[in-house]
């Protein structure tokens, strides 16, 4: 490991805002987040509404959100401590109140909140995970773990360079009959006005640098007490994604994804 990843480490031990729970502690004693439903009371000290960034990397969602929506409380969610890091300083220099990270696995995501206790969840360039249904953050799996905390009704946001995981996520909003609120393949050609968009992450400029389409769907989480996996086959990427620890040149149109 590096001098710079461990000098980030130390310096994330240090901010309040930062909690870091190996999943290993939770998985030994099958126990929750001491926080969990108490966010609002213990941490936040207010009762506006709590929204997720999951995979939240450097955390530009979390803390553009948090900049833009003073009546809001946002918890950023990754197990990259080292991309974590600059949105954690930025939010800790500039003295924002409504900003938290959270460092654990989204698979454990449920020990850290109660019934209720999320209003809304954003996607923000999940890997699409083309060869394994069950590790795409909007599959049915992950939206029933959801379902234990975020609020009935409440929002669920993706943002994707995918194709594949954008149309995945479109035939499983389908398939479970969940509201749409909005939807495109293609962002910045919608006509869509909403600052929240206007928030780019590192790697979403990367792949608008290079021409593609970025893809949003904003639907609505009804309680289901069951859910449909969706049937259908879709075409691969025909692109590498870049690696969150490095990039990669963009390959021929013939080189497929994993």
């Amino acid at each position: 490991m590096g001098k710079n990843k461990l000098a980030k480490f130390a310096e994330m031990e240090t901010f309040p805002h930062v909690f870091q729970v190996p999943s290993r502690e939770l998985r030994a004693g099958d126990s929750d987040f001491n926080l969990k439903g108490k966010w609002n009371e213990i941490f936040f000290k207010n009762n506006n509404p709590i929204v997720l960034e999951l995979g939240c990397g450097k955390g530009e969602y979390t803390v553009g959100l948090g900049k833009q929506f003073t009546d809001k409380n946002f918890i950023g969610v990754d197990i990259k401590g080292a991309r974590m890091w600059t949105g954690a300083r930025e939010s800790q220099l500039s003295g924002m109140t409504n900003v938290a990270f959270l460092r654990t696995n989204i698979e454990m995501i449920h020990h850290f909140f109660a019934a209720g206790e999320v209003s809304e969840i954003w996607i923000t360039f999940p890997d699409p995970q083309m060869k394994k249904v069950t590790k795409r953050l909007t599959a049915t799996n992950f939206i029933l773990s959801y379902q234990k905390f975020l609020k009935n009704e409440g929002l669920i946001h993706l943002k994707t360079d995918s194709n594949f995981m954008f149309t995945y996520t479109c035939e499983m909003v389908k398939a479970n009959q969940f509201p749409v609120q909005f939807m495109t393949d293609n962002l910045y050609s919608s006509g869509l006005t909403d600052p929240i968009l206007g928030i780019k992450t590192y790697y979403e400029q990367q792949w608008l640098d290079r021409g593609l389409t970025i893809k949003y769907i904003r639907f609505v989480s009804e309680y289901r007490s069951s859910f449909t996996e969706p049937d259908v086959e879709i075409e691969y990427d025909s692109y590498r994604s870049f690696g969150r620890s490095q990039q990669h040149h963009m390959p021929e149109e013939s080189e497929r994804k994993m």
